[in-house]
């Protein structure tokens, strides 16, 4: 006689069966499952410069606000050096789980990859674009102490001194220190570059006189403008800034053609989930367009660009190509 297995037994592992079933189903929609609670722990901004300049302003005013919206911790990490190289290899190389974000800049996801022979990172097929978050005019600020007041009273000085302006940068690659490199070429002038890790420290060295001139992201420079302890020459954007009006252009005061312009956005990891990506994308959307952080935006003298992942993946291959011929116009490498 055949023994009937206990009733009760065969229930539990039919049971059993159907979770495992379940669990296979859902395994294959890892993105689903992180997506369905998203975010249910802190979130790190990297930020790939040292705490003070613009891509760190910017990434806590966006931030501050993406805390609240998302009810969560949203933690700056500094992580500088290599012109922002260091913070983003940290980023592609972090889970892709919407945890670790990186505020990348024009450096970072334009310049290096033509500007550096080695990468240690891909800037296109490692990071998962959310949004752009502002764009930058860099100002041309000089120590009270020089002796030129105007950009064509400077490039008379630098023609009448080779070599003799020192000129701080953020580091090199980054669009401060290409600014510079393109002044250099079109102005048909030598000045010395000086790279710093970042742009606070840059600054304060400026301050120090220990350097002559920078061409500075406005929101790190235009403090220093307000308070007298630096004297802005001009902008390097095609149109002067909303907030500085009566500042030239360096095409206006001398440099016909000249522009440069920065740029900041929000990265994840290549991998990241579509859902998660959306989420991110919508809150940073929300803070960009919400009045109290437009305002702090453009008291700073950026403007605030919200746009799709997809927008955003569009210009950062847009701006790979334009600066790739600065670079090459410069004839600036880093090994």
């Amino acid at each position: 006689m055949h023994n009937t297995p206990d009733r009760p037994a065969v229930k539990q592992r039919r049971q059993a069966l159907v979770v495992m079933a379940a669990f296979a189903a859902t395994s294959w929609l890892p993105g689903a499952a992180i997506a369905q609670n998203y975010p249910t722990k802190p979130i790190t901004i990297v930020v790939p410069f040292p705490a003070g300049g613009t891509t760190d302003i910017l990434a806590r005013i966006v931030g501050q606000y993406m805390s609240r919206d998302l009810n969560q911790a949203v933690v700056i990490d500094n992580r500088g050096g290599a012109g922002g190289n260091l913070g983003a290899q940290a980023v592609a190389r972090a889970p892709a789980d919407g945890y670790t974000l990186l505020m990348g800049t024009v450096g970072t996801h334009a310049i290096n990859a033509s500007l550096y022979k080695r990468m240690p990172f891909d800037h296109i097929k490692d990071f998962a674009p959310l949004s752009r978050v502002a764009m930058v005019p860099n100002m041309l600020v000089a120590h009270p102490s020089q002796p030129f007041n105007t950009v064509a009273e400077m490039i008379a000085y630098a023609k009448a001194n080779p070599g003799q302006i020192r000129y701080a940068s953020s580091g090199n690659g980054t669009s401060i220190h290409l600014s510079g490199e393109l002044f250099k070429i079109m102005a048909k002038v030598d000045m010395q570059h000086v790279p710093y890790r970042g742009s606070a420290p840059a600054i304060a060295d400026l301050l120090g006189g220990q350097t002559a001139i920078m061409f500075d992201n406005m929101p790190s420079a235009i403090q220093h403008v307000r308070a007298g302890t630096l004297k802005a020459l001009a902008v390097t954007t095609a149109q002067r800034s909303p907030e500085m009006p009566d500042l030239p252009t360096i095409a206006e005061a001398g440099v016909p053609g000249y522009e440069a312009t920065s740029w900041f956005g929000l990265l994840a990891p290549s991998g990241t989930p579509d859902a998660v990506i959306r989420r991110l994308n919508a809150s940073i959307v929300k803070a960009l367009n919400d009045p109290e952080v437009r305002q702090r935006i453009a008291e700073l003298g950026a403007t605030p660009t919200p746009e799709t992942p997809e927008s955003f993946a569009s210009f950062i291959q847009q701006e790979t190509t334009k600066w790739a011929e600065v670079v090459k116009a410069s004839g600036a490498s880093i090994d």
